[in-house]
């Protein structure tokens, strides 16, 4: 206890080589968590983005789909089926879906499209496309009424020009690209939206209306009221064809997808490919999506199924964005590595200083009677003293920041923006709540300040009393 106070004392006798020392410590916690929380937060939110608006985290297929996306690899529907279903405790609702490939058209413009058959009252329960409808858009002509109105300042203006021909599913990311912040937005918004504002339809079973996805209708130059045309082949290799209206542009957050989405009301594909009462796959929304949940679900509903049928998770069927994310994981850990590196050389210059500082200080105290054990042993509770304050410090200022990107995570606007959305990425950088890495990042910090602790402990045992009272 006493040397436990002499570490304490000693701290303070010199508060700027204190302060450093912690500093130091304090910017590698600090550096270290802030890092990895935005790189788990990337991920997590591009795997939500894929399987919330695509996949889903557990599909029944038939066995044969996946690894030959044909429409004669398909299963019947039933409602027997549902029910087995429905009676697992970790699945919320059925979410049944038709997918298939075709060319699309409109005139000259052609493309190879992802039609995609759904129940829209059930896909609530996952996608919710309803909720991806383009409600405005900064068409040319939208444009030229914001550079026409004389309330809105030349920024705003400028703006909508970098931005022309983009989408937006609600009013507060078009107040953002466009600069406007929250003070003035009750002024020009109401304007804006007035200009900008995108009518869409629905599509209902038994309706034949289509959604297209934002970047596909752009390509084909398609809107509002105007027709599709789809050919692709049907079941059992019969001819699949059929002309459509457009009811509606969807924004996914997945630019592949929204670059070649089509979706059908689901009895309507069904007719279109003559598969009537036929599914290529039942994506099940679930009440627990932690991968042990997951886990624990598939083994259960494979027990169900029949032989024909599989039981897919979602790391399966996105096994190549998995791969991606897994390596670019790899490249994240060597730049922590990196950081770890300069910051370790970092605390050893300061345990070097402080060292080189003290040593006529160690002498005095070993030529007065202090044994080098008991010098080494304050010497250890003071580094390690100094580390706890950078330790605690560094997580709790990391804290704060982490936990209000969670609730207010980076999103990019302006030029910066238009860059991400032309590299396919969306602009929004997403933290990651508090977790298991905190853990590991400070243990990793702590293991650094113990091997810096080494070089003074041999200096002390090594030390020559005669030459350290020379210093």
């Amino acid at each position: 206890m006493n040397n436990l106070k002499l570490a304490w004392r000693n701290l303070w006798r010199n508060r700027r080589r204190t302060l450093i020392t912690s500093a130091s410590i304090f910017f590698a916690v600090f550096f270290a968590l802030v890092m990895r929380s935005i790189q788990l937060g990337s991920y997590d939110h591009m795997y939500k983005n894929a399987i919330e608006s695509y996949t889903g985290y557990i599909q029944v297929q038939h066995k044969d789909f996946w690894d030959e996306k044909i429409v004669d690899n398909t299963f019947a529907y039933d409602q027997q089926l549902e029910k087995q279903l429905l009676a697992d405790e970790n699945v919320e609702a059925t979410i049944p879906r038709f997918e298939s490939f075709a060319l699309a058209s409109n005139g000259p413009q052609t493309k190879g499209v992802l039609v995609m058959g759904v129940d829209p009252a059930k896909e609530v329960h996952l996608s919710n496309v309803t909720d991806k409808l383009v409600k405005y858009r900064l068409t040319p002509k939208v444009i030229e009424k914001i550079q026409q109105d004389p309330n809105l300042p030349e920024k705003v203006k400028e703006l909508a020009v970098l931005f022309e021909n983009s989408a937006y599913t609600n009013s507060s990311r078009l107040q953002l690209d466009l600069g406007i912040d929250d003070k003035k937005a009750s002024e020009l918004m109401p304007a804006i939206e007035t200009h900008a504002v995108y009518k869409n339809g629905s599509i209902h079973l038994g309706e034949p209306g289509v959604w297209v996805g934002d970047k596909l209708s752009q390509y084909l130059q398609l809107g509002i009221g105007d027709t599709i045309v789809l050919i692709s082949q049907g079941y059992h290799a019969t001819t699949a064809a059929g002309k459509y209206e457009i009811k509606g542009i969807v924004k996914i957050p997945l630019p592949d997808i929204d670059n070649k989405i089509v979706y059908l009301p689901l009895d309507v594909c069904q007719g279109l490919f003559n598969a009537e009462g036929k599914l290529t796959s039942l994506a099940l929304a679930m009440k627990e999506n932690q991968d042990k949940a997951i886990a624990q679900t598939v083994q259960r509903i494979s027990a169900v199924v029949s032989e024909n049928q599989k039981v897919m998770e979602w790391q399966e069927m996105n096994e190549v964005m998995v791969s991606q994310m897994e390596a670019d994981d790899k490249g994240g850990q060597i730049m922590l590595g990196i950081l770890y590196l300069v910051i370790a050389f970092g605390v050893f210059g300061t345990v070097l200083m402080l060292t080189a500082e003290r040593k006529r200080e160690f002498g005095v105290l070993v030529a007065i009677g202090m044994q080098k054990k008991k010098l080494a042993s304050i010497m250890t509770m003071e580094m390690l003293l100094i580390s706890l304050i950078g330790i605690i410090a560094g997580a709790l200022v990391a804290s704060i920041l982490i936990l209000y990107g969670v609730e207010h995570p980076i999103i990019f606007k302006g030029e910066t923006a238009k860059i991400f959305e032309d590299y396919g990425m969306e602009p929004k950088m997403v933290f990651w709540n508090i977790d298991t890495y905190y853990i590991s990042q400070m243990v990793i910090v702590a293991f650094m300040v113990l091997l810096s602790i080494i070089y003074p402990m041999r200096k002390i045992f090594g030390m020559k009393v005669v030459n350290a009272l020379r210093a």
